[in-house]
């Protein structure tokens, strides 16, 4: 005769019920790669980064080759701050001149890459820290920009400094990495082909890694849900094409611009699929990974 579940057993039978759930997407991304990118509001919160760490660590024990990029726009800024190094911005981009660019090297490369080292490793993985420089990973190229003269259809070149962007990825030191059983945390930082220190954005970084990797999932970790429509409800499925359409029609606005345009970019140069979701929501990429529903709003390729 079976004994009646008591209130305890009762827990612990969700609990298997939700591991039973979870079981068909840990068949089907055990040996897959995911690229994620972590930054925004959760980088500043260690309770937040604590159970980032340990989400990263799950993934990896149910079998999937996790790799993270990370920003930290707001340490830099902090770390000008204290060093008296004034900022410049042209249309919300930080102008990085020679000094600026040693300063975001020494704190996205040093301090915060160091720091989420730390975390994975307490939450009992193997991490490694890199950025695009070393072993000549990221071939970055000077990002160039435009804008209209105040008054004037006319269209003047914006120098940023030492802004870049990806021009090519080799992916044999993240590949050497993983086989390694290491889970390869990357600061956003390349060098062109003269040597030259770029600051990427890390969002640009995360997407031209899971290109070059054929990456099953990108996730761009962000502060808000993920894309909402003019009613404030959540998109959850998008398609390359609706991207563009929303972007013409103002539902798409602001900084949401730039993060779809990367997943919609990693999409169409071999990454299966982008989400877009909220790093403040605890667990949500195992909610996004893990469920039917997801998390946030998912691009992918028809």
């Amino acid at each position: 005769m079976v004994n009646p579940l008591n209130p305890d057993d009762k827990a612990l039978l969700a609990k298997a019920k939700t591991l039973v759930t979870a079981l068909p997407f840990m068949k089907r991304y055990a040996g897959r790669t995911f690229v994620i990118k972590y930054g925004g509001h959760a980088m500043g919160d260690p309770e937040a980064a604590r159970e980032f760490a340990e989400d990263v660590v799950l993934l990896g024990a149910v079998g999937i080759n996790v790799v993270v990029v990370h920003g930290g726009g707001p340490q830099i800024g902090a770390m000008l701050k204290k060093l008296g190094v004034e900022s410049s911005f042209i249309d919300g981009l930080r102008v990085t001149d020679k000094q600026t660019a040693e300063v975001a090297e020494m704190v996205l490369s040093g301090a915060i890459n160091k720091e989420l080292v730390g975390w994975i490793s307490k939450a009992g993985g193997r991490a490694i820290g890199i950025s695009g420089k070393d072993g000549g990973m990221v071939t970055a190229r000077k990002v160039t920009r435009s804008r209209k003269v105040e008054g004037s259809a006319i269209e003047e070149a914006v120098d940023l400094g030492f802004v870049g962007e990806p021009e090519h990825v080799d992916t044999r030191i993240i590949e050497t990495s993983v086989a390694s059983g290491l889970i390869p945390v990357i600061a956003p930082i390349g060098a062109d082909a003269e040597g030259h220190t770029y600051n990427i954005n890390a969002d640009t970084m995360a997407g031209a890694v899971a290109a070059a990797l054929g990456a099953a999932r990108l996730l761009l970790l962000t502060d808000v849900p993920g894309v909402l429509d003019k009613q404030g409800g959540l998109l959850t499925d998008l398609f390359p094409d609706d991207v563009q359409k929303l972007v013409d029609d103002g539902t798409i606005t602001g900084g949401m611009i730039p993060k779809l345009e990367t997943c919609v970019q990693a999409v169409d140069a071999g990454c299966e699929a982008a989400v877009v979701l909220d790093g403040r929501v605890p667990h949500a990429m195992l909610i996004e990974i893990f469920t039917e529903r997801g998390a946030g709003t998912i691009v992918r390729s028809r």
